[in-house]
């Protein structure tokens, strides 16, 4: 995927993220290599933010994948792999 791509999938998964936070964050400042626990989310919260994020993008991750991401940019590679 271009570069254009994966800053498209990006400001989407940014979307979904803050839509589902209980933490206020600069989410105009969340980059690839933002860690995830940074945002709020650890590995059982961000399996609660799984179904928005499959709704957003129209496919289906795998979650045992989906918990071993430690940055955005692991969910934004889970997400091109999958067809985003």
């Amino acid at each position: 995927m271009d570069a254009d791509g994966a800053s498209e999938v990006l400001a989407r998964l940014r979307d979904v993220l803050r839509d589902s936070a209980v933490e206020e964050h600069d989410w105009d400042a969340v980059v690839a290599e933002t860690p995830i626990e940074s945002l709020g989310f650890d590995s059982l919260t961000i399996l609660d933010v799984l179904y928005d994020v499959e709704e957003e993008f129209g496919i289906a991750l795998d979650p045992k994948q989906v918990v071993k991401t430690r940055t955005v940019g692991e969910i934004i590679a889970l997400l091109q792999q999958n067809g985003a």
